[in-house]
């Protein structure tokens, strides 16, 4: 198991660390990628001029943490939503793109197979306070 959490660990990290830097660096090229729908929901959230920094960010940050392995389940569970959203994004409004959420969340959910034991407080029914 240690060594799958370290390639999905790993892998993870830079695939959120090259997305996110290419964000505001554009070193991929790219085509208009999305109409209709896809291409609205996409341009509502670049139009806000606040979200799509902010998620890319968080982006880098995690990947560089689970990359470099410090705060590795905290950063697995802060980009697990986005692996989410990716994942229903390319399944729901753009089916031929499928692949690229199966590509993230299957790391994703390794890595919290493996970190399960971080996460045991998470899954208090009655949270105390003491």
């Amino acid at each position: 198991m240690k060594i799958t959490v370290l390639i999905s660990r790993v892998l993870l990290g830079v695939i959120y660390l090259i997305f996110g830097l290419d964000y505001f660096l554009h070193f991929i090229p790219y085509q208009p990628l999305h109409t209709g729908a896809p291409g609205a929901l996409v341009a509502g959230l670049k139009g806000t001029g606040y979200i799509y920094p902010m998620m890319k960010t968080i982006q880098i940050a995690g990947g560089l943490s689970l990359m470099f392995n410090r705060y590795a389940p905290f950063a697995a569970v802060v980009l697990f939503p986005t692996s989410l959203n990716v994942l229903l994004f390319h399944t729901i409004l753009v089916p031929s793109g499928w692949y690229m959420g199966v590509i993230l969340m299957a790391p994703n959910l390794l890595l919290g197979w493996g970190y399960r034991h971080y996460y045991a407080g998470m899954f208090t029914r009655v949270a105390k306070v003491n």
